[in-house]
């Protein structure tokens, strides 16, 4: 694919940078930033309808909003999930009562959202969920538990993937059900504490928590369906603006290795050298998956690439730092834990990247099975 920017993208990169310049600095909290960016019609560039309050924007243009946010101050999203997960799925498979209920709440950054697939027991494994939806008179009451639920702290919905018929099994009997989460005593999120001192992720308790009958998509039991195609959607225009920031940390892990003197070491020089031309190379496939040139594999393939990527270089951030990698500040103290640096950061949180949004093992099952038909990997009775 030929993906150059033309005079239109460059103009509209400007108005982009601009706006960021204007308003991302010392934005401190987070809802009301993403109110900030629905006002001036920032969210939902890429949906393929107008008219929910958000502007739209060409391929390229999505690029060049993603690049720019990225190389911005502003923070990171608080309704990347509802924007870009929930919102083409709704686009793609919701009913027009559903769109008009759930698109413009999304647009103006009013609703946040997050995901209700992973379960302790079902976590790659995502047909044998155990969550349970049971149909009433007005809608259905939930049962169970999720896990790892992104930012489910700050959601106001949740998209869950529930079981509504108990004698089916796997992949059969599924519903995608839209839960508000202001459910006090039925609904309860617990944040897991992770290796950074951070909390991002939760654990989600279902207990009766109520979906209105008319909030499941795609129609009951169709929930595998409509779950395989949101995660269509989880590697996309963001993917390049996610390289920015890889490429940011790769260019502070370079100017550290010179400062210790760890750059005069050539196996060091190798693996820097190495590292910036995978990521080249991560850029490319990208913009190819973008332009629709490539297999169904496509998406599998770009995660194997960076998870990989991006685990490498935080252990090459250890060692260019040396013995400094492990070292606190030095007024600390057990009464007062300090906050980790970039690169302790960096190290620590990117031993997860292989897990999660779908580990290794599932991707190379999935190029595997759909794109080289290999025999399909034995499931057992789950």
């Amino acid at each position: 694919m030929d993906f150059g920017f033309t005079e239109e993208d460059e103009t509209f990169r400007t108005e982009a940078k601009r706006w960021l310049a204007a308003h991302a600095t010392g934005v401190q909290d987070r809802r009301t930033w993403e109110r900030t960016l629905g006002q001036a019609g920032w969210i939902g560039l890429g949906w393929p309808e107008p008219g929910y309050g958000n502007r739209t924007a060409t391929l390229t243009q999505q690029v060049v909003w993603a690049e720019e946010y990225a190389r911005s101050p502003a923070p990171p999203r608080s309704g990347h999930i509802g924007e870009n997960l929930l919102a083409p799925t709704l686009i793609a498979h919701g009913t027009p009562e559903q769109k008009s209920r759930f698109l413009p709440p999304i647009a103006a950054g009013d609703e946040l959202w997050c995901q209700g697939y992973s379960e302790p027991d079902a976590g790659s494994d995502l047909a044998g969920v155990r969550t349970t939806a049971v149909r009433e008179p007005r809608g259905y009451r939930i049962t169970g538990q999720k896990i790892w639920t992104s930012l489910a702290h700050e959601a106001d919905w949740c998209f869950v993937l529930a079981r509504t018929d108990p004698g089916a099994r796997r992949h059969h009997g599924l519903s995608f059900l839209l839960v508000p989460m202001d459910q006090p005593g039925r609904v309860e999120v617990r944040p897991i504490r992770q290796m950074t001192g951070t909390s991002d992720f939760n654990e989600v308790f279902f207990d009766g928590a109520h979906a209105r009958a008319e909030h499941v998509v795609g129609g009951e039991g169709n929930g595998w369906r409509v779950a395989m195609s949101l995660l269509g959607f989880e590697r996309g225009v963001s993917t390049l603006a996610q390289q920015i920031g890889f490429a940011e940390e790769l260019g502070r892990v370079v100017r550290t290795a010179v400062d210790t003197g760890a750059a005069d070491d050539p196996v060091v020089r190798d693996r820097l050298v190495r590292q910036w031309a995978e990521l080249r190379t991560m850029r490319w496939n990208a913009l190819r998956t973008l332009g629709g040139v490539g297999d169904p594999g496509a998406p599998s393939v770009a995660k194997l690439l960076w998870a990989g990527w991006h685990q490498r270089l935080g252990e090459l951030a250890t060692r260019v730092r040396g013995a400094a990698a492990g070292a606190g500040p030095a007024d600390w103290s057990p009464a007062a834990p300090y906050e980790l640096d970039e690169s302790q950061h960096l190290f620590l949180f990117s031993r997860a990247d292989t897990i999660y949004g779908g580990s290794d093992q599932i991707q190379r099952t999935i190029i595997a099975e759909r794109v080289l038909g290999l025999p399909r990997e034995p499931k057992g009775d789950v």
